[in-house]
This record gives structure tokens, sequence and C-alpha cells, in this order.
């Protein structure tokens, strides 16, 4: 088919960042890195994070989720834990997902949301969103809101979306976004209209099997997902959210190469703010079955290792994961939760039987979160931004 001239180059369209620099590391190479390190290399690496004279490499956090490390977790938790207390103290930041959307036009072979599920789709209006706001403030004293809806540009897009932040605004502090990638203007635009963070999931670096998981859709197209992180730096979103669904790939490659490419982008957009999550797969509508298991020890392994890797950035835990998992992991490295979790659009008030993307596994209340937390010697924190920093 002739490309029309007002059709887009591929550069125009995919433009440039991590995914230019993503083929300097080798996938095998990176797993054979893990595999191969012994405990001298792990006893070295966490000599260098006691003496907190330099930030570790992501070498140095392979190391620290190698299965050489297993028998060093209980140093592990100790740094983690010492180290999230002197940058974030005994605090730990509420937030809230509201889903405005499970339409979705890509067909991951894992989601719920997934084009070929014979699922009535909804989309909520302004109406729904503003009862949905009034539900949630219902439930607790939420000012970090995390606005999620399947990718369909054409129902969900830029203008939808700033329409959507212009209802939540007066009712939250912090305005969150976990939807399709978009252009750097689009990104620029919503943060003129009281957006303050971006999340998205990478789901795996693994290129070649990323296109099996994703094989329609615009989410298909591997590098434009990957850039999509440095146009949010570009577009100066305050804070930027990544993450890999663990159990596609080798979960232990996969964070690797995270970790490759939170330093890229802390280097390149360094005024942005930056945040890491690790969700495990859980059942869906779709049926799917992990490839791989990650166990509980698995990730709290992994947790204090990306916490003595990085410092300040924050580690976030949502409601995928079982309360007593949450209650431990609070004193050892995580700094945000999320509580009173519904998966579906509507489900805290207006379309309560929607599509749901996931099931939860922590159905606590956000008061019996905040009683927890509170018991376990720390302090909810509702709300950490303020509108007057816009």
């Amino acid at each position: 088919m002739q490309r029309m001239k007002s059709d887009p180059t591929p550069d125009a369209i995919f433009g440039h960042g991590f995914a230019d620099v993503i083929g300097e590391y080798d996938w095998d190479e990176t797993v054979r890195l893990v595999e191969s390190a012994t405990e001298a290399d792990v006893d070295r690496v966490l000599a260098k994070a006691r003496r907190n004279s330099q930030r570790l490499t992501p070498e140095d956090f392979a190391m620290l989720i190698s299965p050489a490390a297993a028998s060093r977790i209980e140093e592990m938790a100790a740094l983690s834990s010492r180290f999230t207390g002197e940058r974030f103290g005994k605090t730990i930041s509420m937030y809230i997902p509201m889903y405005v959307g499970n339409a979705c036009t890509n067909k991951c072979v894992y989601c719920g949301f997934n084009h070929d599920n014979p699922f009535e789709r909804t989309i909520l209006t302004m109406e729904q969103i503003e009862e949905e706001c009034k539900a949630i403030k219902r439930l607790g004293p939420f000012e970090n809101l995390l606005i999620v809806s399947g990718e369909y540009p054409s129902l969900c897009g830029v203008e939808y979306l700033e329409n959507v932040l212009h209802t939540c605004r007066p009712y939250f502090h912090n305005l969150t976004i976990e939807v399709q990638p978009m252009r750097s203007a689009d990104y620029e635009r919503l943060t003129h209209s009281g957006l303050n963070g971006v999340v998205c999931f990478q789901e795996t670096y693994h290129r070649e099997a990323y296109r099996t998981y994703h094989p329609h859709g615009m989410k298909s197209h591997y590098d434009w997902r990957l850039n999509g992180y440095d146009r949010m730096g570009e577009a100066g979103v305050h804070k930027i959210g990544l993450g890999a669904l663990l159990g596609l790939e080798d979960w232990r490659a996969d964070t690797v190469m995270m970790a490759r490419h939170l330093r890229y982008l802390q280097k390149k957009y360094w005024k942005s703010r930056y945040s890491v999550n690790f969700p495990r797969m859980r059942p869906s509508e779709s049926g799917y079955q992990p490839k791989t298991v990650i166990s509980d020890r698995e990730l709290a392994m992994l947790t204090f290792a990306f916490r003595i890797f990085d410092h300040d950035v924050d580690i976030s835990y949502s409601t995928r994961e079982a309360p007593w998992f949450r209650d431990n992991m609070m004193r050892l490295g995580v700094t945000s939760m999320s509580a009173g979790s519904k998966t579906d659009p509507g489900g805290y008030a207006s379309a309560p039987e929607s599509l749901e993307q996931f099931e939860v596994s922590d159905e606590r209340t956000p008061r019996e979160v905040e009683a927890s937390i509170r018991a376990h010697g720390y302090d909810p924190v509702w709300k950490d931004w303020d509108a007057v920093f816009d």
C-alpha cells in the first residue's frame, strides 16, 4: 500500500530513546551474568553497598538477585530496611486506582481486557467518574489517584483523558495515569491539565518474546512502547513509573534490564522522580497461566535488591499481593501501597459488575490497611503532593 502524504514516517512514530540503547545488552548474556554469580560476587556488592561510597551499577544489582544471593537474604533485608528508613522514614504512601475504561484494541494473550474477549466493554462518562471520585473519598482520605484504562485511543485518547483529569482534580491532589503510551506533546498537554505522573509497564524487555505476547494492536510495537518513557521525560512528567510483568519471561533478566532502563532515564531526565512496581501474574479472564513463577521469597529478595541498588526510587506494592506479605514488606523496602482497589471500570459506584483486568489478593478496606500500617509502627501518608507545586 502506498504511504499517504499525511502518514507519519517510522521515525516519527517510534522516535528515539532507550530502544536504541537496549540492543547493547544481550538477553542471553544477561541471563548468564545472573546465573554465574557466586557468593563472593554477592559479598563484594554488599560490601560496596555498606560503604555507601558509590552508586551500584545494574551489573551489581544482577548479583543481588542471583541464586547465589539466596543465602544472604537476611543481610539484604537489613540493608534494604536501613536505606528505606534513611530516605523515606517510617511512612507508607497510600494510593488507589480508578479504572475508567476496559475497551482495548490490543490482543495481549495474558490480559482480561484482550480485544477478542467476548465481554461487554465499559467507558465511563464524566458523570460516572465524578461518582467514582465521591465513592473513593468515602473509603478514606486518598489524595493519590491512579487513573487506569484499556488502550483504546479513539475512545480514551488525550481529549478524553484531559476531561478525566479536570473531573478528578477537585477531589485529588495527585493524579497519575496508566494508559496507552502517547506522544510527548500529548503528555505535556496533560501536565497542564493536572497530570503529575505516568505509569507504564513494558511487560517484558525480551524483544522477540514481546511480540508473541502482544500479537496485535499498537502495543505490538516494542520500540513505541519502550521509547514512551523518553517521551514522558521530554514532556517534563513529574513522576515516571516503570514495571515488568513477572511471569512472562525470566524475571531476573527482565528486572536487570529494568535497572539498566532506570539508570538511563535518571541520567537523561534527572528532573523526574521514578517508581518501580513488580506485579506478579495473576489469573485473568483470559485464563492465561504464567510461564515462570516467582516465589514470595524471591519477590522479597528482588525488592531488597532494588532498594539497595537505588535508595531514592519509590517501590510500590499493589493489592495483587496478599495482606500478610504486604504487611511484612512495608518494613523492609516498600514505600507505597494501594488499598481498597477495584480493577473494573465503575467498580466503586457506577458499574460494579464490569469486566475486571485482574483479581486482587488483598481485599481489606482502606481503613483496615491503615490500621495495619499503624500497628506496625508506620504512618500512612495520604497526600505527598500539593497543587501549589504545579
